[in-house]
């Protein structure tokens, strides 16, 4: 690679200047043919029109006109025809594509923390406001006390339990 030489900047600028008036010589040479196919098409399409001053030549011009005007449609016709059917097969080839890569892989989804209020308003829309207060909608319960549970709690300090229990021993010893 050492014993290359390498082109300098201005023989490398001139190389390209050389190549961008070629290419702009090829593309100027291909307007040029595609206007003159042009021109070639429209005249054996469209030839001069020449307007007869008698009605009947007249009437024959127009019948002519009317019969090219049909035959375009006809052909104007087809080729939409054709092109839906190419273009339907092309969607049916995409949708057999598809079917034999397999299933599409779901990607991982991440972990958003948002609170109930924010998910309901982020569906529902920022037009309604909806609370999600859940222990205003909860049943109030009354509890009722049982006479168990009041003898418990009267029972009160547990040194007087202790000392009703040492009585009762004492009944046992003697």
């Amino acid at each position: 690679m050492a014993d290359e030489k390498r082109l300098s900047a201005r023989r490398k600028h001139t190389l390209k200047s050389c190549m961008l008036v070629v290419a702009n010589n090829l593309l100027d040479a291909e307007a040029t043919a595609k206007a003159e196919e042009r021109e070639k098409f429209l005249a054996d399409k469209c030839p001069p029109l020449e307007l007869p001053y008698s009605k009947d030549e007249l009437l024959e011009l127009c019948k002519s006109l009317h019969e090219k005007i049909d035959v375009s449609e006809e052909e104007r016709y087809t080729i939409e025809y054709k092109l839906n059917m190419v273009v339907n097969e092309v969607r049916d080839l995409n949708i057999k594509i598809v079917d034999l890569r397999g299933k599409f892989k779901r990607p991982r989804l991440k972990k958003v923390r948002m609170s109930a209020d924010a998910m309901l308003k982020a569906l529902l829309g920022s037009k309604h406001t909806v609370n999600m207060d859940l222990r205003s909608n909860l049943k109030q319960v009354k509890k009722e006390v049982k006479e168990e549970d009041k003898q418990l709690r009267d029972v009160g300090d547990w040194r007087k339990n202790i000392e009703d229990k040492s009585d009762r021993k004492k009944m046992f010893d003697s």
